[in-house]
């Protein structure tokens, strides 16, 4: 069937809310020529043999009967439930980040046009090359240079949650090597291609950890004071790059520490253990940036109210250093919905970036590096997390209930936990030269998140020395 049939040329067709561009109407949507590059550009990672998501996305016969559920969770967009699993919002503040599997308006309408016109297979022709997937690597960013193994935990089926600190282990590290990226992953015996049950992280029984590296003496002591902390690890998260100025220190003879480990059933009886892979730079590199984990937030007096949606929270922050936002990574528990970073210079209010929030694939977002902002000391950071407790939320196990802060599910959390890099004068000024040049910035540009890019442009600074004489 051809929509172009259906209507005169240059319409519009709105369907369950779906506007459809006369491009995509004008001609059929096919599996191979269409929906086939979608899948293995954003799904087929996860959903494919060997992968962890419920069911195979590689070939016509497995997709058409989920066209449907497919148009559904891709039409969520940016919201809890969404597919693929990332929930930056495409209307508002920068729109560049790393690894980046969302898709676009176009994609999206052209997986609920070939929904609701009959699945058509097309030519086999127009199919691209079949995706070949190793299975003997599980690392999104690389073979890890070093991986180190936390003892195996048992999880009974149908036990309470857990919370508590797992034994620390040795890096096994002999020299001070500065880190890439880190990525972690979980290693447990419930077996690919088993299915998720209905917890959160279903196939999965660590909820999260917040972790640390911790010197030691010849004795096997922790030296007080040498403590790394590094990015918290959640179910469904994705791995950290460090800004490639600004890797942080693992130092030799470290060794990892945590107190604050959450755990869950996943309604079968598991053992498991996480899998923390570090990647390094070489062994010449040397940072020209301080790399620190963001807390910005409040952890303290939260209060959620019980059957009650569209509830906010604010929080506020001035930076005493310029700084540079890596990530933005926002952390709610189960009535979250959204959170939006704002920056605050002088008379710029800004929106930075704002994002869905799913505590079932809880996201970091990475800004790409031309993109990143960069805010003068002085500036205001400022979040607002936006809450529904409601039955509406299916991550709410009882909406009646009030929430205020904690460490359980049960209670809430409302923290940026992103990355920035801090600066000096100098740094700053090189750095907002580098976007400018890299950018080809000119005076009338719009450059979101950096209020002082085009000041040299726009209003040409005499130089000091001149000046004085």
């Amino acid at each position: 069937m051809r929509f172009l049939s259906l209507l005169s040329k240059g319409s519009l067709l709105a369907v369950a809310g779906m506007v459809f561009t006369p491009m995509i109407v004008a001609q059929e949507v096919t599996f191979h020529k269409d929906i086939e590059p979608i899948l293995q550009r954003s799904c087929q990672n996860c959903h494919r043999p060997g992968g962890v998501a419920p069911m195979s996305l590689v070939t016509y016969d497995q997709v058409a009967p989920f066209a449907g559920l497919i148009e559904y969770k891709t039409g969520l967009r940016d919201r809890a439930g969404a597919m693929p699993p990332w929930y930056a919002e495409k209307e508002i503040g920068i729109q560049h980040f790393k690894n980046d599997p969302s898709l676009s308006d176009v994609e999206i309408a052209a997986i609920s046009t070939w929904a609701r016109t009959g699945t058509p297979r097309g030519d086999s022709a127009d199919s691209p090359e079949p995706l070949v997937f190793d299975d003997t690597t599980k690392w999104k960013l690389g073979e890890p240079d070093l991986i180190v193994n936390t003892e195996d935990f048992f999880m009974a089926a149908g036990r309470p949650d857990w919370w508590g600190e797992i034994p620390s282990i040795p890096t096994g590290l002999t020299e001070d090597r500065y880190v890439k990226s880190v990525e972690i992953v979980e290693v447990n015996d419930v077996g690919v291609g088993a299915e998720a049950s209905d917890t959160v992280g279903g196939l999965y029984i660590f909820h999260h950890m917040i972790w640390r590296t911790e010197l030691l003496d010849e004795n096997g002591a922790v030296i007080p004071g040498e403590a790394t902390n590094w990015p918290v690890h959640e179910v469904g998260r994705n791995g950290d790059v460090f800004d490639p100025d600004a890797g942080p220190k693992l130092k030799a003879n470290s060794a990892f520490f945590t107190d604050s480990v959450h755990m869950h059933s996943n309604g079968r009886d598991t053992t498991g253990h996480l899998q923390i892979g570090f990647t390094f730079h070489p062994k010449d590199y040397e940072p020209k940036y301080r790399s620190q984990i963001s807390i910005l937030g409040n952890g303290v007096d939260l209060s959620v109210e019980g059957d009650a949606r569209d509830q906010e929270m604010h929080a506020y922050q001035v930076l005493t250093q310029h700084t540079k936002v890596i990530t933005f990574e926002p952390h709610l528990h189960a009535p979250g919905e959204r959170m939006c970073l704002e920056a605050i210079w002088g008379y710029s209010v800004e929106t930075l970036s704002c994002v869905g929030y799913d505590h079932n694939w809880v996201r970091g977002y990475p800004f790409e590096d031309d993109y990143t902002p960069l805010l003068p000391k002085g500036t205001i950071l400022h979040i607002t997390g936006y809450f529904d407790n409601t039955q509406a939320n299916p991550n709410v196990p009882d909406a009646r209930n009030w929430q205020g802060a904690g460490n359980r599910s049960v209670t809430n959390m409302f923290i940026d936990l992103g990355i920035r890099v801090t600066m000096n004068d100098e740094q700053f000024g090189e750095e907002m030269e580098k976007r400018r040049t890299n950018l080809k910035l000119g005076p009338n540009d719009h450059v979101i998140g950096c209020p002082l890019c085009l000041t040299p442009l726009v209003w040409p600074l005499e130089d000091s020395s001149a000046a004085s004489d």
